[in-house]
C-alpha cells in the first residue's frame, strides 16, 4: 500500500503556530466546493482530449488540479496570470488546488491558458454542464414542470483603441431604458422552482430574446414564464412544449388597457420570474462576470456555460451538503 507522502514546511506555512487565526470566507468558500463538485465525473470527461504523458518532454499537469485552476478563475474573476500569482499567494487556493509548494510550482499562466483552449477546440463546456446537471439530479434535485425564460446583457468594450482599431465584430448593440449597452446577450431557462439554469444559448446583443424563446424550453414543462419581451411568441413556445400553459406578462396595447385580472395574473407570475434574478446575481455579483473575458462570440459562449455550471453548483451547494448529512443520520 502506497504511504502518504508527508506534507512539506511549504505547504503547511504558519498553521499549526498562529494561535489567533481563523478559517476565512474564503477557505470556507473553497472547502464547501471541494465537497459539492463532482471532479472525477468532470475529469472523465475532458480525459479523452487531454494530453497524454508519453515520450520525453514536460509532464502534463495533473487534469483535476488544472480543472480546479479554471474554477478558481470564474469564482474570482482571474486572467491567467492573476491566477498563477494568487496561486502563490494565497495558501487557501493551494491547499484547493492540492499543490505543495515545497515539491512542485504552479502551473504558469501559459499552462492555464491552453487548459482553457483545450475545452473551446472540443466544445467541451456544453458537455460539462450537462454532467453538472445530471449528477444534480443524481442528488435528488428534480426539475420541476415551469421554467423561466429571461436573459443578461454581458458588456464588451465600446473603445477602438486596439491593434485592429475597431470593436469586436460579432457583438452588438441594444438598448436598456434610456441607455445604449455593447456586448452580448445570455439566455437562460431556469426551473420555476430550484432555480437551476437547463438551457443556455448566447448571441450578439442586438438578437431580441424572443428570437431564441423556443430553443430555452425542454419540452415537458406545464408552465412557462416570462417577462412581456416574450408576448406574442406562445405559438413558438406551444410548439417546442405543447403541453405548456404561457404564463407570458400581458402589457397594454395602443386603445386598449389591461384589465383587473390581467393585472392580478402579471403580480402572481412576477412572484416566480424574479427567481431567475437569482441566478444573474451570482453570475455577475458574486462571480463578477459583467463584462466578457474574450474577443468573438464562441470563446466567451464557452465561457458562460462554464459560469453557469458553476451557478447551478453554487445554487445547490447547501442542498446537496444537508441531503449528504440525513443520508449518514438514516444510514
Amino acid at each position: 500500500m502506497r504511504q502518504r507522502e508527508q506534507p512539506t514546511f511549504a505547504s503547511v506555512g504558519s498553521v499549526g503556530f498562529d494561535w489567533y487565526r481563523k478559517p476565512t470566507r474564503k477557505e470556507k468558500f473553497l472547502q464547501k466546493m471541494e465537497a459539492v463538485i463532482p471532479w472525477e465525473e468532470l475529469v472523465e470527461e475532458i480525459e479523452p482530449y487531454y494530453p497524454k504523458n508519453q515520450g520525453p518532454g514536460r509532464p502534463a499537469w495533473p487534469l483535476k488540479k488544472m480543472l480546479k485552476l479554471y474554477f478558481l478563475q470564474i469564482w474570482y474573476g482571474l486572467s491567467d496570470p492573476k491566477t498563477e500569482e494568487e496561486v502563490y499567494d494565497s495558501y487557501a487556493f493551494q491547499r484547493f488546488v492540492g499543490i505543495d509548494l515545497g515539491r512542485e510550482g504552479v502551473p504558469d499562466e501559459t499552462t492555464i491558458c491552453k487548459f482553457r483552449h483545450l475545452l473551446e477546440r472540443h466544445g467541451l463546456a456544453q458537455r460539462l454542464l450537462e454532467r453538472v446537471n445530471r449528477y444534480l439530479e443524481k442528488q435528488g434535485l428534480r426539475w420541476s414542470r415551469g421554467t423561466i425564460l429571461d436573459a443578461t446583457v454581458v458588456r464588451a468594450p465600446v473603445s477602438t483603441k486596439n491593434r485592429k482599431g475597431e470593436r469586436d465584430p460579432e457583438m452588438g448593440s441594444t438598448k436598456k431604458g434610456k441607455n445604449w449597452e455593447f456586448g452580448m446577450k445570455v439566455h437562460v431557462g431556469v426551473d420555476a422552482k430550484s432555480k437551476l439554469v437547463h438551457s443556455v444559448v448566447v448571441t450578439p446583443a442586438n438578437v431580441h430574446d424572443s428570437q431564441v424563446a423556443d430553443q430555452l424550453v425542454r419540452g415537458t414543462e406545464r408552465e412557462v414564464y416570462g417577462d412581456r419581451a416574450y408576448m406574442g411568441q406562445e405559438e413558438r413556445i406551444r410548439r417546442r412544449a405543447p403541453r405548456a400553459r404561457s404564463c407570458i406578462e400581458k402589457r397594454a396595447v395602443r386603445g386598449r388597457r389591461l384589465s383587473e385580472a390581467q393585472r392580478r395574473r402579471n403580480r402572481k407570475w412576477a412572484k416566480i420570474r424574479c427567481r431567475v434574478e437569482h441566478v444573474f446575481g451570482v453570475m455577475k455579483q458574486v462571480f463578477r462576470w459583467g463584462k466578457v473575458r474574450f474577443r468573438g462570440l464562441y470563446k466567451n459562449a464557452q465561457y458562460a456555460m462554464m459560469v453557469i455550471a458553476a451557478v447551478n453548483l453554487y445554487l445547490a451547494r447547501n442542498w446537496i451538503l444537508q441531503n449528504r448529512s440525513r443520508q449518514r443520520w438514516a444510514a
